[in-house]
């Protein structure tokens, strides 16, 4: 695991929107980029690098498939707190992807099952995800895979705990009622099989989060912590995120990994 330490929020995202772009410029493969995206504010300064790189010719999208981690359940893709509307109004809409190269869970569908399997499938009839940039919650989950979800778990219905749904509450007016119970997420075990994962952990409140994730044991408390296992697993943080690492581990990384580009 490579732990990339940046000095604040704005320099990880520009480092982090960097490593894609030259993932996605340097794939040499007869088949598209495919490339697995998360929600939330974390993700949100690599969005906003990556449309400035698109306009500016560094990064093209034509030739890139995207498969986005979750969706609540039973939200239409026009409301503006679904992640359909989320995606297309922070990032999709303003790069040059095709549009069926875009691909998120439907949680309108009658058949959530059927839905998830079907995304698992689609996903494997692209060879797998290349990279996925994913973020983590202050109780270090990743995608909605909330804690002592398994593992090796797979894309399915996800029941969403009082903790999330407090957390996500100042986006429904702060009513907790008004934010749905349930939501569509990839599995650990989908975001870990592919060839390379990249987390953005930013921020103090996340700092518990990003200790368990890299010198904690692997713990289906802690679902991040799975990229333990992943034989190219990345962590881009920042410094304000680094405040329980031991100093050892904290002075490692930081040597290490200092000329990282």
């Amino acid at each position: 695991m490579k732990v990339i330490i940046k000095e604040n929020y704005e320099v990880m995202s520009d480092w982090a929107a960097q490593h894609i772009a030259d993932a996605i410029n340097n794939h040499k493969e007869n088949r598209p980029f495919v490339l697995g995206l998360p929600t939330g504010s974390s993700p949100l300064g690599v969005y906003k690098k990556l449309v400035e790189m698109n306009k500016e010719g560094k990064v093209s999208f034509k030739n890139v498939v995207t498969f986005n981690m979750d969706e609540y359940v039973g939200l239409p893709k026009e409301h503006d707190q679904s992640y359909w509307y989320f995606m297309h109004d922070n990032f999709f809409n303003h790069i040059d992807i095709p549009k069926e190269n875009i691909n998120m869970l439907d949680g309108m569908t009658d058949d959530l099952e059927g839905e998830c399997l079907r995304y698992e499938e689609k996903i494997a009839s692209y060879g797998g995800i290349d990279l996925f940039l994913g973020g983590c919650g202050v109780d270090g989950h990743i995608a909605f895979n909330e804690p002592f979800t398994s593992l090796s778990s797979r894309t399915g219905v996800r029941v969403l705990t009082k903790n999330t749904l407090m957390v996500n509450a100042r986006f429904f007016e702060n009513d907790i009622n008004k934010v749905p119970k349930t939501a569509l997420s990839v599995g650990v075990g989908t975001v870990c099989d592919s060839k390379q994962v990249l987390l953005l952990i930013s921020g103090e409140s996340k700092s518990r989060a990003l200790r368990h994730c890299v010198s904690g044991g692997v713990d289906h408390a802690w679902t991040v912590s799975a990229l333990q296992m992943h034989p190219d697993g990345i962590i881009a943080c920042d410094e304000e995120a680094c405040g329980e690492l031991k100093v050892e581990i904290y002075k490692y990384f930081k040597e290490v990994y200092k000329d990282e580009k």
